[in-house]
C-alpha cells in the first residue's frame, strides 16, 4: 500500500478515520520459540482451570509445563518479554520451584528445549513431543486401579509374613550383580519407589526395535493399583531406583526337625474345619470343602470368632480333624499344604464385614482321607513330591 501523504492524514483526520500503523516484526527466532512455550502453558491452564503443578500422581505434561513455567519465571528476560501476554497472571504467582543457580541463561533454555540459534519457523516443530518426552511417557505407564486386587491382597499378606518369619529376604537390586531381563519372572515380588509390586503376567516375547527381547507386564501393586508396562522398562525403573529391591522366593529348609523325643514339647496344630456358610458356592460344596490352617495356640481360640473372620468365610465352622506338630516350622508346612492341593483352592469372593470383597486361600475341595494320607505324608518327608489331583480325587506324584 502507497505511504500516506500530509493531505491525506488531514483528510482522513477530518472523516474521523485512524490509521493504524502496523510494525514490522523484530523478534528473533529464539524469542517466537520461548513465547510458543509458554503459549503451550496458556493452553494447559484454559483446558484444566489451574496452573500446571508438580508431582509424580501429575501427568508426564503437567509435570513438563510446570518445570517450564518455574525456568521462565526465574529469567528476567522470559518475564519481560511474555509480560504482555501474560493475561492469565502466570508469572507473577509464586515459583512453585527453585530454579537452579549453578545454571546460566543458556542452559536454563536448553532445558526448555529452546537453542540459542537462529532457525527458520519452518524447520520447528511445535505441540510435538521430542524423543525424550516419549521415552520417559514410554517408561512411566500410567497405574490405574486394580479392580481384582481381593486375588492378590492375600498374596501380599502371606509375603509380608514370610519376611517377618524370615522365610523371605529382601535384596538390593545392583545392574552388575547379574541382575538381567530375562530374570523377571511371573510372580515374583519387588520394592521399587517405596512400594510393593507383584509380576501377575507376563506376555509373550515380542522383538524391540533394538533388536533385543521384551514382553509386556502386567504389574500389580500393594496400594490396590496396577499398569501394563513392559519388561524392559520396569527393569529400567529397578536400576534407577537405587532403594530398589529383589524380594526371593521362601527360603528352603527341612519341614521338621531331624529328631524329637518325648520330652520335646509341641510347636503347633494343624486343623482341618468345615464350614456352615450358607454361601452358595460354599454349600454346593460342604462335605468335601475343607479348610486346612496351621496354628501356635489352641484351635478352639483360633476359630473362636470364625464368623467375624474372612479368613473362615464370615461363618461358623466345625472341626474335624486336628494333627499335634513337634519341632516344625509352621510357615513352611502352610507353604506345602498350599502347593500340594493349591489345583483344588475354592475360588470365591466374599465381603468381610466393611463390606470390602476377600478371596480366602486355604480352603480346598478335596476328601477328607486325602487329607489324612496327606498328613502321613508330611510325617515321613514324602509330600515333598506329591500333588493333588482333582480329576482323580487322590495323591499323584508330581
Amino acid at each position: 500500500m502507497a505511504d500516506f501523504t500530509d493531505e491525506d492524514d488531514a483528510l482522513l483526520d477530518a472523516l474521523g478515520v485512524e490509521v493504524e500503523t502496523k510494525a514490522d516484526s523484530a523478534r528473533t527466532p529464539r524469542e517466537e520459540r520461548i513465547i510458543a512455550g509458554f503459549e503451550d502453558i496458556q493452553r494447559f491452564v484454559q483446558e484444566k482451570g489451574h496452573a500446571p503443578r508438580h508431582g509424580e500422581d501429575r501427568d508426564i505434561f503437567e509435570r513438563l509445563y510446570a518445570v517450564r513455567l518455574d525456568r521462565l519465571r526465574a529469567l528476567e528476560e522470559c518475564r519481560t518479554l511474555l509480560a504482555p501476554l501474560d493475561h492469565q497472571g502466570l508469572l507473577s504467582a509464586e515459583t512453585t520451584e527453585a530454579a537452579p543457580d549453578l545454571l546460566d541463561n543458556d542452559a536454563l533454555l536448553a532445558q526448555l528445549g529452546i537453542e540459542d540459534r537462529a532457525a527458520s519457523p519452518l524447520t520447528q516443530l511445535r505441540h510435538v513431543r521430542s524423543a525424550a518426552e516419549r521415552r520417559v511417557a514410554e517408561e512411566i505407564a500410567a497405574r490405574e486401579p486394580c479392580h481384582d486386587f481381593a486375588r492378590f491382597k492375600p498374596l501380599f499378606e502371606a509375603m509380608k509374613r514370610d519376611l517377618d518369619e524370615g522365610e523371605r529376604v529382601s535384596r538390593a537390586i545392583r545392574k552388575d550383580a547379574g541382575f538381567l531381563k530375562t530374570d523377571i519372572r511371573k510372580g515374583e515380588f519387588f520394592i521399587l519407589g517405596g512400594q510393593i509390586l507383584y509380576v501377575a503376567e507376563k506376555g509373550e516375547p515380542i522383538k524391540a526395535p533394538n533388536g533385543e527381547m521384551d514382553a509386556r507386564l502386567r504389574v500389580v501393586y500393594d496400594n490396590g493399583t496396577e499398569s501394563n508396562l513392559l519388561l524392559r522398562s520396569l527393569q529400567r525403573a529397578l536400576y534407577k531406583d537405587k532403594a530398589s529391591r529383589r524380594i526371593t522366593e521362601p527360603l528352603p529348609g527341612p519341614l521338621f526337625a531331624e529328631t524329637y523325643d518325648s520330652d520335646d514339647s509341641a510347636s503347633g496344630t494343624i486343623y482341618v474345619v468345615r464350614s456352615l456358610s450358607d454361601h452358595p458356592g460354599v454349600a454346593a460344596h460342604r462335605d468335601v470343602l475343607h479348610k486346612i490352617g496351621v496354628t501356635g495356640g489352641a484351635v478352639e481360640r483360633r476359630i473362636a470368632n470364625a464368623r467375624l473372620d474372612p479368613t473362615f468365610l464370615m461363618a461358623d465352622v466345625e472341626v474335624v480333624a486336628t494333627y499335634e506338630l513337634f519341632n516344625i516350622n509352621r510357615v513352611r508346612l502352610e507353604n506345602v499344604i498350599h502347593r500340594v492341593f493349591g489345583s483344588a483352592r475354592l475360588e470365591v469372593e466374599i465381603k468381610d464385614r466393611f463390606g470390602k470383597p476377600v478371596v480366602p486361600r486355604e480352603w480346598f475341595i478335596v476328601p477328607l482321607p486325602v487329607i489324612d494320607e496327606a498328613i502321613g505324608k508330611i510325617r515321613d518327608g514324602s509330600i515333598v513330591s506329591c500333588v493333588y489331583d482333582p480329576k482323580e480325587a487322590r495323591l499323584v506324584p508330581a
